[in-house]
């Protein structure tokens, strides 16, 4: 190498080294460049009002300073000294919460195979949309692809693909039962305690019990998990949610809408979802026995996932929930408009059954349990990652919640269940710049959350309308 060719070489490593030190250590190719919209190592943003995800009550014209991936300062904004050479967006008028930390989330959207229920992976369309809803962090609470899961965050943290931050959840621990191609399938707790340990060692983060695992399977997956400090949540059924609680689950997902605990004579390890069902659309929304049964969790700090959306019934509601229609292919744009068009008028008992589930869920909340949120995007095709993470803090306010609480029921607590609350969840000095810019006031009107601007990932601000946008008629794809 020549002198010449050598000094080139080095201006070339030397500028290379002060971007990546610009852009806070952290590079992007040239197929997410297009989608920041910010990305200066000082980022002031003032004049906001700030809903800072702790619960504590909202605070008018404020400066929040991003450096380098951190926030470094928060206060009025007379008050803050913006530092030379920051980038300033004027934010008057406008709301910052939390990025959302979200921990019912999947990689895949529902599909049927012919007759058969089933989904399908959406390794480049949910990602990107999770991130354009304001989710900057999310659990995969049941993987069909955890390989796929695993390699996506692995790509996001690389700079590779666009997404959140990922707690990828191992493969469904369930029991034969269910007539879904996709489902992971164990028999016998000798089986759960192998599968855990395979997911574990590949980097898997956390469990999902399913509606068929039995008690001895639960004990199993537990026993692999918490000497790791690993956690375990789930969707029942066989298992009852006191049961659950006194083997060491530490979630439990979809509210009480998956408890079988007031199924009458309930066998042992028997799944009859119809009976769960039934046994909660005749519980008295201020019943004793749930009211006990409450108690009991939030005795044994098991947290519990709000799933909102997933239940959300037909009757004079969007087709799609958040207003995402347009994001599906128009296969199954049809497909929903006609299933919701079927519907309409049919969901008396649905609607019953989700009024109570919200009401139970603020029980659980003033009763001192966490309460965290998800949304599920399977079901019946309405619910669609991003679209619905915003759905899910609307549902919170409709359910009783002050804005502010289901903000911090969609931020702090998701950052407590995992373990992260000093690191995220919350728009204070030290954290992590995970920060959601809002063109309104969600106190005031819940569905301004739909107005998101910019959503700050490590300090790095991504265009949300235009990651929406990139996706227009895609979702079914990929």
């Amino acid at each position: 190498m020549t002198f010449s060719t050598y000094r080139h070489a080095f201006i070339a490593a030397s500028c290379w080294l002060i971007g990546a030190h610009a852009a806070a250590a952290q590079q992007f190719t040239p197929q997410v460049q297009p989608y920041i919209s910010v990305n200066s190592p000082t980022v002031a943003l003032t004049d906001a009002k700030v809903i800072d995800g702790t619960g504590r009550p909202a605070q008018p014209h404020q400066t929040v300073i991003l450096q380098q991936g951190r926030i470094v300062q928060v206060g009025p904004t007379k008050k803050v000294k913006v530092p030379a050479g920051a980038r300033v967006i004027n934010c008057s008028g406008k709301t910052l919460i939390p990025g959302l930390v979200m921990l019912h989330e999947h990689l895949y959207y529902t599909m049927p195979a012919g007759g058969f229920f089933n989904i399908a992976q959406m390794p480049y369309s949910f990602p990107r949309l999770y991130l354009a809803g304001g989710a900057t962090t999310i659990r995969t609470a049941g993987s069909i692809e955890p390989q796929t899961d695993l390699a996506i965050q692995r790509l996001i943290g690389e700079g590779k693909l666009i997404g959140p931050e990922m707690d990828v959840t191992a493969p469904y621990m369930e029991e034969p039962g269910m007539d879904i191609p996709a489902l992971n399938t164990i028999k016998g707790p000798e089986e759960a305690t192998a599968a855990a340990t395979f997911w574990a060692n590949k980097g898997c983060t956390s469990f999902k019990m399913y509606m068929h695992a039995t008690r001895a399977d639960l004990a199993a997956v537990v026993g692999v998990a918490h000497p790791r400090h690993l956690k375990v949540t789930g969707h029942l059924c066989s298992i009852t949610y006191r049961e659950a609680a006194d083997l060491g689950i530490d979630n439990l997902e979809h509210g009480f809408m998956a408890s079988a605990d007031f199924v009458p004579n309930k066998a042992p390890d028997v799944a009859d979802y119809p009976a769960a069902r039934q046994a909660l659309l005749q519980l008295p929304v201020n019943s004793p026995e749930m009211k006990s049964l409450i108690s009991y969790l939030v005795g044994k700090r098991v947290a519990l996932t709000s799933t909102l959306p997933v239940f959300e019934p037909y009757t004079g509601r969007e087709v799609v929930l958040g207003g995402g229609l347009s994001a599906l292919i128009p296969q199954l744009q049809e497909r929903e408009t006609a299933t919701w068009q079927q519907n309409q008028q049919k969901d008396s008992a649905s609607i019953r059954l989700f009024k109570k589930e919200m009401a139970w869920e603020k029980q659980f909340y003033d009763a001192g349990g966490l309460l965290v949120a998800g949304t599920d995007p399977t079901g019946a095709g309405r619910t669609i990652a991003g679209y619905s993470n915003r759905r899910q803090i609307e549902l919170l306010v409709e359910a009783g919640f002050t804005p502010v609480q289901a903000i911090k029921i969609c931020t702090l607590n998701g950052a407590t269940y995992l373990g992260r609350e000093k690191e995220i969840g919350t728009i204070e000095v030290g954290k992590q710049a995970d920060v959601v810019l809002i063109n309104g006031d969600p106190e005031q009107d819940i569905q301004q959350v739909r107005r998101m601007e910019t959503v700050f990932k490590k300090g790095v601000g991504f265009d949300s309308a235009k990651l929406f946008e990139s996706m227009q008629g895609k979702v079914g794809l990929n």
